[in-house]
């Protein structure tokens, strides 16, 4: 091993030491039992996902639908000369609804008895595709057609809570606990749609203010217009 390899082994040698003296030995003990309790949950989600949420159960079969027949369909209906702006819209409903999703899920609110993937605590079907993609293509439908997208937002809001959560819990999808009810949901689409639209109009906001701005060769340009290289030699 060539010196400098050395040194730098050294170094990070030190480092770790550093970082072991600021753990106490309270602390590393407690920090293991989460680490194991982790690994025994993993353990025991993955075993009774392969008993009773297996490729072999219609629920399997009905999650994936849920997660490819929506990504098809924005395939097809995708506006291309807007896909990056309603693309970027959808993956704030995609991050805020995971985090809300698996918030949720942790803090024992609710859970999903059947999922496509068990290492994930919320539903992929839901998170990653069908509830994104239906707020994509109402955003698109609303810019495309002038139409009020805070108005259509609230009623998806009130479809998704009042009639699909419904039926996902008649279906033994989705349980909750802890006094949780479907106006809890319509609250949380609710700051979920509001979120995902500011940030996006923000963003819009950044784009189009810096469209106004005349870049360098712009300026230059116009200033060779107004003193031509002869006139500036006199």
């Amino acid at each position: 091993m060539s010196p400098l390899m050395d040194n730098i082994t050294r170094k990070s040698n030190i480092r770790l030491q550093r970082v072991a003296r600021t753990v106490t030995p309270e602390q590393s003990k407690q920090f293991e039992q989460i680490n194991k309790a982790h690994e025994t949950m993993s353990k025991l989600t993955f075993d009774y996902w392969q008993t009773y949420s297996h490729m072999g159960t219609w629920q399997f079969w009905f999650l994936l639908a849920m997660l490819l027949l929506p990504l098809a369909a924005l395939f097809i209906l995708l506006d291309r000369k807007r896909a990056l702006l309603i693309g970027f819209f959808g993956f704030n409903v995609h991050v805020w609804f995971q985090y809300i999703d698996t918030l949720g899920v942790t803090r024992g609110l609710w859970n999903y008895p059947y999922k496509i993937v068990p290492v994930l605590p919320s539903s992929v079907a839901l998170d990653t595709s069908f509830v994104p993609v239906v707020f994509m293509l109402l955003y698109q439908w609303t810019i495309n057609r002038k139409k009020n997208f805070y108005l259509f937002g609230i009623g998806l809001c009130f479809v998704f809570s009042f009639l699909v959560k419904p039926a996902l819990v008649s279906f033994g999808l989705i349980q909750m606990y802890k006094g949780v009810n479907f106006f809890h949901f319509f609250l949380l689409y609710i700051a979920i749609m509001l979120v995902s639209k500011w940030i996006t109009s923000l963003f819009l906001h950044f784009q189009i203010e810096a469209g106004k701005q005349p870049s360098p060769s712009r300026r230059s340009f116009k200033l060779r217009r107004w003193f031509p290289a002869g006139e500036k030699a006199r």
